[in-house]
C-alpha cells in the first residue's frame, strides 16, 4: 500500500508542476524555470536535511547514485520544460511519463518481485499512457512540431534513470537527503553558473507558477521515494499516472482536446489502478 498511496501522490505534484510550467515556460526561457525550480527545491528541502545531519551512509555507492539521480534530474527536467515550451500538454507529458515504465524495467530486469498478476495490471497501465500520448494536430500545427515529442523522449528516459536511483537510495538515505542532494547538485551545477553569468532573466508573471512547479517538484519526488519503499516498480508506474492527469486539466483548463484513442488510454491507466490497489492491499 505504501507503495501505490507514493506514487499516487507523486502523479498528482508531477500533474500540478507539469500543468504550471507549460506556462511559465512560454514566458521565460526553459533554462530560467529549470535554475529558478533547483533554487526553490534547494531551499525547500535543505533544513529538513541539515537538521538530520549528514547519513553516514552517504558515500561509496550511495554517494554515486546520489549524483546519478541529481544529474538524470536536472537533465530530464532541462528537456521536459523545453518540449513544454514548443509542444502541447496533452502529447509532451504522456510521453513524458514512459519514466515510470522505464525505472520499473529496470527495477524488474534487477530482480524485484512483485505480486502475481502485476505485471498484465502494469503493462496495462504502460499501454494506457502510450495510448493517452496519441494527439491530433492543431491549427498552428505545434502538435506536428518534432522538437516536442523528441524532448519528452529524452527526457522519459533521464527521468527513469534518476526515478530508479532515487529509489535505490530510498532505504539507505534520510528521504530529506535524497530530496535535497539532487536539488543542491542543480543549483551548484546550473543555477549558480547561470545567475554569475547574467543569464537568469525572470519576469514578474513568471513566478507563481514557477514557484508552483518548485514546490511540486520536490513534494512529488519525496512522495515517490516513499512510495519506492514498499515497491520501485509499482511506485514507478503510478507516479506515471501525472500524463493522464495532466492531459485531462489541460483539457479543462486550457483547452486541449483529448481524442478517443486518448479517453481510451486513460480509461486503462484508471481501472489498471484500481485493480492493482485491490492486489496490493
Amino acid at each position: 500500500m505504501t507503495a501505490i498511496l507514493g506514487g499516487l501522490g507523486a502523479a498528482v505534484m508531477w500533474a500540478a508542476s507539469t500543468l504550471s510550467t507549460s506556462r511559465s515556460s512560454k514566458i521565460v526561457t526553459p533554462s530560467t524555470v529549470l535554475a529558478c525550480v533547483m533554487a526553490i527545491g534547494t531551499a525547500l528541502s535543505a533544513p529538513f536535511a541539515l537538521a538530520s545531519g549528514v547519513p553516514s551512509a552517504l558515500r561509496g555507492a550511495n554517494l554515486a547514485w546520489l549524483v546519478v539521480s541529481g544529474v538524470a534530474n536536472l537533465l530530464g527536467l532541462l528537456c521536459a520544460y523545453s518540449a513544454l515550451r514548443v509542444g502541447k500538454v496533452g502529447v509532451v507529458a504522456p510521453i513524458t511519463s514512459a519514466q515510470g515504465a522505464a525505472a520499473a524495467i529496470i527495477a524488474i530486469l534487477l530482480g524485484e518481485r512483485i505480486a502475481p498478476g502485476s505485471g498484465f495490471l502494469l503493462a496495462l497501465i504502460a499501454l494506457g499512457v502510450v495510448l493517452a500520448s496519441f494527439s491530433g494536430t492543431t491549427e498552428d500545427g505545434s502538435a506536428r512540431d518534432g522538437r516536442g515529442p523528441l524532448l519528452a523522449g529524452g527526457a522519459a528516459g533521464l527521468f527513469g534513470l534518476g526515478l530508479y536511483a532515487a529509489g535505490r537510495l530510498a532505504g539507505e538515505l534520510p528521504v530529506a537527503w535524497v530530496v535535497f542532494g539532487p536539488r543542491l547538485i542543480g543549483a551548484l551545477v546550473f543555477t549558480l553558473p547561470l545567475l554569475a553569468l547574467g543569464r537568469l532573466r525572470l519576469r514578474r508573471a513568471a513566478v507563481p507558477f514557477i514557484a508552483l512547479s518548485g514546490v511540486c517538484e520536490v513534494l512529488g519526488l519525496a512522495a515517490y521515494i516513499l512510495g519506492s519503499r514498499g515497491g520501485i516498480a509499482v511506485a514507478a508506474i503510478l507516479a506515471s499516472q501525472f500524463a493522464a492527469l495532466a492531459a485531462v486539466f489541460a483539457y479543462v483548463l486550457f483547452g486541449e482536446r483529448l481524442r478517443r484513442v486518448q479517453v481510451v488510454g486513460v480509461a486503462a491507466i484508471v481501472v489498471g489502478v484500481a485493480v492493482l490497489t485491490g492486489l496490493q492491499a
